[in-house]
């Protein structure tokens, strides 16, 4: 290589490394390669497609200087030019215009593009993407220019790769700041409809995408229902189920689906809908509640990019801590209607027991009172409250019934029931009662309560 020509190549490797050094964020770099690289090269225009590992696709990362038509065609190249760049190797092509087997034929003609050096972009022996040189003019890449391209490709993995760990690096601490709020605003409330909300609201904003959705699965009919959302039009809402959807199916799995372009995702359904939304890419992660998946929530935005694994884990923890409120919220209703249940049946039996004529009372095995119907209360003089708790003995003192004589304590000591009758003196007033007691046994089969009832025979006797 002449010594000129080495120098030429010099310094155009080094404008690209300065120029890459200059900004952290990737879509940056790759925006300033496309833009530098026509005239460090002499070259019309120059594109960088990413690696979806996912699809196994090259989708465009940035161009420059091609038309929106050419660079959405759908084959970027023959499958030889595309398996030669899956293995490593530059494939340099002249007379694109003339070649009648060329997919897109007509888009290739239209745009004028006669030259094409395809490169692939490798980084620590892994290919990450391909640069292509485009020109307009027939021109045959030397061996020389190849070589150096090559070398250029490398600098530019190097650089995108670099920004990609950066950007991590800070968007993993702002995430841990970011799930701290969301923690303490979930710890903060059982309001599970707030939460939600909260949640679909803040995930989009903290990743700067367009909304959200969260959907829960109702296990009667394995459909997911619309809980909560964010930054969606009503009418792509409701545009239908998305429980088949393939990246649904795969969160509901338990895997979380990044889709780079969800226009030509076989895993999405309504593509006319995202497409009038305005949604380019996806993210869907599975909820859980421990292990369980109990539904999906889904990330959308509004521009083409790759979610990088710390946005994945970030979503990922986000749906986790979402599951956890939904489990704790849910089982705070549960306690909270079974609460209602309990009183309601209290109110119930209390009703009941106040319209029985006799006396009512029912005591534990300590005797300690834990029931009184309104009758006792009113002939005993003592408010339910007074009651409740205190020994059943006191309730005999000075009457004509002994301890050993009261039924009550013959059931605790026989396990049968009892029954005894005997004189009170109320007010100076003498009368007659018959007092009937009977166990009320526990699972075991031994007594853990007793119930008495008391009536008036002093008519009758």
């Amino acid at each position: 290589m002449p010594l000129l020509q080495e120098q030429k190549y010099l310094k155009v490797l080094q404008k690209v490394t300065k120029l890459t050094a200059m900004v952290l964020d990737h879509q940056q770099v790759m925006d300033t390669i496309v833009r530098s690289l026509p005239d460090l090269m002499a070259v019309d225009a120059a594109t960088i497609r990413l690696l979806d590992s996912e699809t196994d696709q090259f989708v465009m990362g940035a161009a420059h200087g091609l038309s929106v038509e050419y660079l959405s065609r759908f084959s970027i190249d023959t499958e030889e030019t595309m398996e030669m760049i899956r293995s490593g190797y530059p494939v340099a092509k002249t007379d694109m215009d003339l070649k009648a087997d060329y997919h897109d034929q007509e888009l290739v003609q239209g745009e004028g593009v006669k030259s094409v050096l395809t490169l692939p972009i490798i980084f620590q022996d892994s290919i990450i993407g391909m640069l292509r040189l485009l020109t307009r003019e027939k021109r045959i890449f030397t061996a020389d220019e190849i070589s150096f391209s090559m070398a250029l490709g490398e600098q530019v993995g190097i650089a995108i790769s670099n920004s990609r760990m950066f950007n991590e690096m800070g968007n993993q601490v702002d995430f841990m700041k970011e799930m701290q709020e969301i923690s303490t605003l979930v710890n903060s409330s059982l309001d599970l409809s707030a939460i939600l909300d909260s949640i679909a609201k803040r995930l989009p904003q903290s990743l700067g995408c367009k909304g959200c959705t969260i959907r829960l699965l109702q296990p009667k009919n394995n459909q997911l229902d619309l809980v909560a959302s964010h930054g969606l039009s009503e009418t792509y809402l409701q545009r239908g189920h998305v429980e088949n959807e393939k990246n649904v199916k795969a969160a509901l799995s338990g895997s979380p689906v990044s889709i780079y372009n969800v226009s030509q995702d076989d895993r999405i359904f309504y593509k006319e809908n995202m497409e009038k939304e305005g949604i380019k890419s996806l993210l869907s992660v599975p909820i859980k509640a421990r292990s369980e998946v109990i539904g999906v929530l889904r990330i959308l935005s509004d521009t083409s990019r790759f979610f990088t694994s710390s946005e994945i884990n970030f979503a990922v923890t986000a749906a986790e801590v979402g599951g956890v409120a939904i489990r704790n919220a849910r089982t705070y209703q549960q306690i909270t209607l079974l609460f209602n249940q309990i009183e309601e049946n209290e109110h119930f039996l209390t009703n009941i027991l106040d319209c029985i004529r006799p006396q009512l009372l029912v005591v534990d095995k300590e005797k300690h009172l834990v029931l009184v119907n309104k009758v006792l209360q009113e002939e005993m003089g003592r408010s339910e409250t007074e009651l409740l708790g205190c020994g059943y003995d006191t309730l005999w003192h000075s009457q004509d019934c002994t301890i050993a004589e009261c039924p009550i304590s013959q059931v605790l000591k026989t396990e049968k029931s009892a029954a005894f009758t005997h004189k009170t003196i109320h007010n100076g007033r003498v009368n007659w009662c018959e007092r009937t007691a009977s166990p009320i046994l526990g699972p075991d089969g031994k007594i853990e309560y007793v119930i008495e009832v008391i009536r008036d025979i002093t008519a009758k006797r």
